[in-house]
């Protein structure tokens, strides 16, 4: 850690002119107000972007955000049932009072930019994040997995192996490909690596969840070509709140007679801010139409305590965090007829640090350090435990905002650290350490209406077994090292206010993971036994998009084509082989293969009458690779391309709502083409269309802010598949679901 704050103070003091540190700090104020009415508008979140500075309004709808320094910063305020807006503001060394005024809509998903200087400004938490979730739309979604909540929005699928294990897909590319995040440090779980593997974030306490592509993806990895989802929970906090804060949720639901419990609160006291995270979850088996699905249950909690001391020139903070979660696996009546326990946990140790500066090219220097102590043990049901990995994560980053400099109007770069101490019991797998480092830089400028953005970094990459073996049953097992170059362009051009078009190329690097590498042995919970390869290449990935996004008083649309080319895409590759020492058990062969992956979204909302609004969504995915002349000779497959497995089908969604003042009433339609484009050994699933309602109310009382969610999914009862699902050739999706949601904000 000390090193760390090294660098930051090197790093401040060597880009800075006179004094480095923004000593003098003033105070931002104002009131939130309803354009219409005039009246004040409680709960609005107001952001400072660039300094990561948030408050919320009181009652009075009054807010303030302490200790932010002189300069111009963008603004962005959203509260339920009003337009986002994002505005710039300058503070010019004195106090500063900015009025907002929030326009009412309907719409769920509707933003306005304030115009400033002749600038369109844009924003969030990831800067320029593509998609955000907050409020309504999260109460309405939320599940028991991050991957469930997400699971609405067009593109996304959760690939899962009963209630705890799920992890989100986007436009068919999941596992590795996909960065998850929690206040923007990697979650230091192995969820990546297979179905049977829950994300060790719970939703519940979510404050917005954030997905970002292109350039700005960058800062977090090479490999994020299917993008970067982060989870914004604040477990050490930027600003020193005026009062108390936080809220509570009770959650229940009928399909597996589960209920969750979460309390989230920041108290400030002084120039300190504490911060308070508790949660858990109990579920007990899943029903569905055809009888209950036996050995899903789940107990799990998730809790953090942070404390930040706030400064004129910045803060400096450490949280701690548990994660517990006792789930089953869903028995295979070939393998496991009682199925498979799974008990994990996680503890976590955060610092982290932010330095603001009085310089003319130096912003903001953020520094963050995280070690995540992993453990998870698959228990088979005579008690013996069948595989146990163990996996210590450290990680360190260090970045620097700049200012305008020539034609660039905003930048950042940094620095990125990562050791992996990884050790498997029962699963014939070496120990292994794996030392990751990037550096990067990312740029942004504007010419009247086109936004540019740039992207470049490099990584390496050392995996290193803790005995090499020459002779192994998969190879020569080695040292390996990667290093590579990635990089992201993306153009937008605003044709006017409400249409603007855009592009994005990215090229990706993803290095082997331990896994792919060294794997040799059975893994009971993913009924599978997995063999890895030595000799692996590294993935590399060039990801291309178009889009077209339109956006009036009344209606909201976007529409994108992709298109991502794999040179050397790895993935675990069904051999329909059983294997000699556990026949049992199929082999999992970890190949690379020249693949593509490509399709089409969109969505949209339009608002038919003053208090009525049409939702739709869809999205399809197409994915095959190469099939060599060789492997055609050995499995008399006579095609130069095959589809690759775990690929979702067309899928789309149209929801229709009422919603006046504090209550919204609604129902919505998903349908799922059938899926036969199947991989080896793969079958195929049906098409369905299922039935929701859902209706929310939320009401003032003093200080407190009431919200109250219903939601009854697959009302007919229907029986369905999802393709992704790991046990869809066992057991069918959940059936009719009734869950409650209670949530108050003080």
């Amino acid at each position: 850690m000390k090193y760390l704050i090294l660098s930051i103070l090197f790093l401040a003091g060597a880009f800075s002119s006179g004094n480095a540190f923004a000593e003098d700090s003033y105070l931002l104020s104002g009131t939130v107000t309803d354009s219409e009415t005039g009246e004040p508008i409680s709960f609005a979140y107001v952001h400072i972007e660039e300094l990561n500075r948030t408050s919320v309004a009181d009652a009075n709808g009054r807010y303030q955000i302490k200790n932010v320094p002189a300069g111009n910063f963008t603004l962005s305020i959203h509260r339920i049932g009003y337009r986002t807006q994002t505005k710039e503001i300058a503070i010019k060394e004195a106090d500063e009072v900015v009025n907002i005024q929030l326009s009412p809509t309907v719409l769920g998903s509707q933003s306005v930019e304030v115009v400033g200087q002749g600038e369109d400004l844009k924003g969030s938490n990831l800067e320029h994040a593509s998609k955000k979730v907050f409020g309504s739309d999260l109460r309405r979604n939320l599940g028991n997995t991050l991957s469930q909540t997400l699971s609405n929005l067009a593109g996304f699928d959760e690939r899962k192996m009963g209630s705890a294990p799920g992890r989100p897909v986007i436009r068919g590319l999941g596992d590795e490909r996909v960065l998850i995040l929690q206040d923007g440090v990697r979650s230091g779980d192995v969820s990546a690596q297979s179905a049977d593997h829950a994300v060790t974030i719970d939703p519940i306490s979510a404050q917005e969840v954030e997905i970002a592509r292109g350039p700005q993806a960058l800062a977090y990895g090479a490999n994020a070509i299917g993008g970067v989802i982060n989870v914004v929970r604040n477990q050490i906090e930027t600003s020193l709140p005026a009062r108390t804060t936080g809220n509570f949720t009770l959650n229940g639901e009928s399909v597996s007679k589960g209920g969750s419990a979460a309390l989230d609160a920041t108290i400030p006291y002084k120039n300190f801010a504490l911060s308070l995270n508790l949660n858990g979850r109990t579920a007990h088996d899943i029903s569905t139409p055809l009888g209950g699905i036996d050995n899903t249950y789940y107990n799990s909690t998730n809790n953090a305590a942070g404390i930040s001391w706030i400064r004129d020139w910045g803060y400096i903070g450490g949280a701690f965090s548990t994660y517990f979660n006792n789930y089953g696996i869903p028995p295979d009546p070939q393998g496991h007829p009682n199925g498979v326990d799974i008990e994990m946990e996680k503890f976590q140790y955060d610092i982290k640090s932010e330095i603001v500066l009085r310089s003319d090219f130096l912003k903001v220097i953020e520094g963050d350090f995280s070690i995540k102590n992993y453990t998870h043990r698959e228990i088979e049901s005579s008690g013996a435990l069948g595989t146990q990995f163990g996996l210590v994560t450290t990680n360190a980053d260090l970045k620097a905002k700049h200012n305008s400099l020539g034609i660039l109007d905003k930048g950042s770069f940094g620095f990125w650290g990562e050791i992996e101490d990884y050790a498997i019991i029962g699963a014939g797998t070496p120990d292994a350490n794996s030392y990751k480092f990037g550096a990067y830089i990312i740029e942004e400028a504007d010419f009247g209406g086109l936004h540019l953005e740039g992207g470049l970094r490099f990584d390496w990459v050392l995996n290193k077994p803790d005995e090499e073996e020459p002779d192994s049953r998969i190879g020569n097992i080695r040292e390996r090292t990667f290093p590579a170059l990635s990089s992201s362009v993306a153009v937008i051009y605003s044709i006017n206010r409400r249409i603007s078009l855009g592009t994005s190329l990215l090229h990706s690097f993803r290095a082997p993971s331990l896994e792919e590498l060294y794997s040799e042995g059975p893994h009971l919970a993913s009924y599978s036994y997995e063999i890895g390869n030595p000799e692996l290449d590294p993935e590399r990935g060039l990801a291309k998009e178009l889009f077209v996004r339109y956006q009036s008083d009344r209606a909201n649309a976007e529409v994108a084509i992709f298109h991502n080319g794999f040179s050397n895409y790895l993935y675990a590759q069904d051999t329909g082989r059983p294997n000699n020492r556990r026949p049992d058990l199929n082999d999992y062969q970890f190949v690379g293969a020249e693949a593509v992956l490509y399709g089409a979204e969109l969505s949209g909302e339009l608002q038919l009458f003053r208090n009525f609004v049409l939702d739709a969504s869809a999205s399809y995915t197409l994915a095959e690779r190469d099939v060599p002349q060789a492997e055609q000779d050995t499995t008399g497959y006579n095609s130069d391309t095959r589809p690759l497995p775990q690929i979702p089908p067309l899928k789309g969604k149209v929801s229709f709502k009422y919603t006046k003042d504090g209550l919204e009433l609604g129902t919505r339609v998903r349908m799922a083409a059938e899926q036969n484009r199947t991989g080896e050994f793969e079958t195929p699933t049906d098409s369905y269309t299922l039935l929701d309602a859902f209706a929310q109310y939320r009401m003032e009382g003093g200080k407190l802010l009431h919200t109250f969610s219903l939601n009854v999914n697959n009302i007919l009862n229907q029986e369905y598949y999802n393709h992704l699902s790991r046990i869809k050739d066992l057991r069918p999706e959940p059936g009719i679901n009734v869950s409650l949601l209670y949530r108050v904000y003080f």
